[in-house]
């Protein structure tokens, strides 16, 4: 069972991802402390008396000897348990939030309506009033006849004219569309009974699933400035210790560095040497074609100039 006071905002829309829009009413819950746990031994009835300081101004003697302990609230509301068990995650001075509901999940909410004062049948009834024409002067909104003269008395329950509103109203069946656990705020779809500021009582199925700061917090503070300043100094070492461990991989990891970069300078040199032999091979051969080249034209050319000696001759 789920459950939380709140404060009711405003009617909005919220559009869905398919395109839907959904009207919802906003209630902001402020954090909720639980109180009282009654039980059938001493109060005979299982309950949850639940409080907030949403909607108090000023707190009153008693309601803060009640609150002893805890925090102070001056608005407070029992959730019956119908299991008849508390579960045991509940206890006294627990606080909780929003936190606690899920978008989808199906709740009721209860609250006051809005106070409409002294009104005729007409609208508290939905009379539908006398003819508005032929010979009808002054009766158009009256009640009319309220009985027969025989009994002397009128009938309990007749519909008459009387205050209206102000009246305690549970919605059931409605949806949660959306959880804003930041601001504290509860989308839900339709219309809630009562005027703005108004508390509601949200509640539902489902498990009471919340996390306890105020444990959280003691925890937090219960840690001294010794123990911080020795955690600080543990740390410190450990970073320490685990420099020290890196240090020789890092030097094997240099050391390595420096033997593969000699290697490769060797290579480097040895395969500009045999480059070099190449380039000298090549150059002697391409020497000695040269002069090949020389001796036969000076062949050619002594023969040319036999040639025309003999042709002179």
């Amino acid at each position: 069972m789920k459950f939380i006071l709140g404060k009711k905002q405003k009617m909005t829309q919220l559009f869905m991802e398919d395109g839907r829009v959904i009207p919802v009413t906003v209630v902001k819950a402020v954090r909720n402390v639980v109180t009282q746990i009654r039980n059938n031994e001493r109060d005979g009835y299982v309950a949850v008396q639940v409080g907030t300081t949403a909607g108090s101004k000023h707190i009153k003697k008693p309601q803060k000897g009640h609150c002893k302990g805890i925090q102070e609230c001056g608005t407070m509301r029992e959730f019956r348990v119908l299991s008849g068990q508390v579960p045991s995650s509940i206890s006294r001075g627990l606080e909780f939030g929003v936190e606690i509901f899920r978008p989808g999940d199906s709740v009721q909410v209860t609250g006051m309506s809005k106070g409409r004062g002294f009104q005729g049948v007409v609208k508290r009834h939905n009379f539908a009033g006398a003819p508005a024409s032929h010979g009808t002067k002054d009766q158009l909104r009256m009640p009319g006849s309220i009985g027969a003269t025989g009994p002397a008395h009128v009938f309990k329950g007749q519909r008459m004219p009387g205050r209206m509103g102000n009246d305690r109203i549970t919605i059931k069946g409605l949806k949660i569309v959306k959880v804003d656990t930041e601001n504290g705020l509860l989308y839900i779809k339709g219309a809630l009974p009562g005027a703005f500021n108004a508390i509601l009582s949200i509640q539902g199925p489902g498990t009471f699933k919340i996390v306890n700061k105020t444990e959280e917090k003691d925890t937090v503070e219960g840690l001294s400035e010794d123990n911080l300043s020795e955690e600080v100094t543990t740390s410190k070492k450990e970073n320490e210790n685990e420099e020290k461990e890196n240090e020789p991989v890092e030097i094997e990891k240099e050391e390595n560095a420096e033997s593969v970069s000699e290697t490769a300078k060797k290579d480097d040199e040895e395969s500009g040497d045999s480059e070099s032999d190449d380039e000298r091979d090549k150059t002697e051969e391409t020497g000695g074609d040269k002069k090949e080249d020389a001796n036969k034209r000076d062949e050619e050319e002594s023969v040319t100039e036999q040639k025309e000696e003999n042709n002179k001759s």
